[in-house]
């Protein structure tokens, strides 16, 4: 369910979904969005009435410091560096950097290299010391909140990382995997569009448009190399979750207690 937010897209309940477990995501349990540094005075009333208690922040500490989230008082914040041990070409944390200047875009990303990027860094989702323990943190602490209200997670645009965290967690849930590459995917509806700027400046400077589409946008690819990495190291999602982030049966157990309804 998508909440229209102008400030704050891509922002969505992950709610909705049938599970195999025989019920459905529940509604109002977990929301995804991108950072929260430009929630406006008008957006913040409606962000309010979700009643947000807990944000998981998945980003780096330079983005956090360069835009810090504006939260409504009383917030629950937890600060998840999914790419902290990833210092070199970390680009879904430095993306925006990235394609400011056309001739570095052109240079970093252009010749497939962008797609080669991405595919690698949903590799270190799963295996990256410090997105295990980013990941492992977030479900943990999301499995343990008590009933008195929802929680966000989100890193920058809201698609990689924030991305993983919850095709991941849909699929635990029992979630058929072509529903998850359909949430996945709809970041692309959501979030490219209110990024027109980004592109028409991007063109103005001499730039090709078309090279920002894997970089601002998600592809099929990249999700499909972090299952892959995922089979490869742990034979299933129940895998990488007790085996890959440490989280037991118990855990597991209580993720889908909280957040699956009949």
């Amino acid at each position: 369910m998508t909440v229209p937010l102008t400030s704050v897209p891509n922002l969505r309940d992950i709610g909705g979904y049938r599970s195999a477990e025989g019920g459905r995501v529940r509604h109002g349990v977990l929301y995804r969005s991108t950072d929260l540094s430009r929630l406006t005075e008008p957006d913040e009333q409606e962000f309010a009435r979700l009643r947000i208690a807990t944000v998981y922040d998945l980003r780096t500490v330079d983005e956090r410091t360069a835009a810090p989230d504006r939260l409504p008082a009383g917030t629950r914040a937890l600060d998840l560096d999914v790419l902290a041990d990833k210092r070199l070409r970390a680009i879904p944390a430095q993306m925006l950097a990235v394609i400011a200047d056309p001739s570095i875009a052109d240079r970093e990303l252009g010749g497939g290299r962008a797609e080669e990027y991405f595919v690698g860094s949903y590799r270190d989702f799963v295996t990256l010391p410090s997105a295990v323990s980013a990941y492992r943190a977030l479900f943990g602490d999301l499995a343990a909140l008590p009933d008195d209200g929802p929680a966000l997670v989100h890193c920058t645009t809201g698609k990689d990382r924030t991305g993983w965290a919850t095709a991941s967690l849909l699929l635990l849930l029992g979630v058929d995997e072509d529903d998850v590459f359909q949430d996945y995917l709809l970041t692309n509806e959501l979030l490219l569009p209110a990024l027109g700027e980004v592109f028409e400046r991007f063109a103005a400077a001499g730039g090709d448009p078309e090279l920002l589409e894997p970089v601002l946008g998600v592809r099929p690819e990249y999700l499909h190399a972090a299952l892959a990495t995922v089979r490869e190291h742990f034979g299933s999602i129940e895998g990488y979750f007790g085996t890959g982030l440490g989280l037991g049966e118990d855990v597991q157990t209580a993720l889908r207690e909280r957040l699956i309804t009949a």
